[in-house]
């Protein structure tokens, strides 16, 4: 009886750590196959687009004036 109970916790065991050994290669991956950050609109560019839509929303700047402002800044 006890040559069962050490063979089903050596099993136990054994399968813990491929549980593990799988779970930490599946964390590495991710973590080294993730692009950089991208870019983002500079601070000036930031505060641009908040006068833009300001002034979207006080009607100065129709839609399309907006759209294309915004364009412009973001480089598309």
């Amino acid at each position: 009886m006890a040559g069962k109970r050490r063979a089903r916790n050596e099993q136990g065991e054994a399968d813990q750590d491929a549980q593990i050994a799988d779970l930490q290669s599946q964390q590495a991956a991710p973590q080294a196959a993730a692009p950089p950050p991208a870019a983002g609109p500079s601070s000036d560019a930031i505060e641009r687009l908040k006068e833009l839509g300001q002034l979207h929303e006080q009607g100065v700047l129709t839609d399309q004036e907006f759209s294309d402002q915004k364009a412009k800044l973001l480089g598309g």
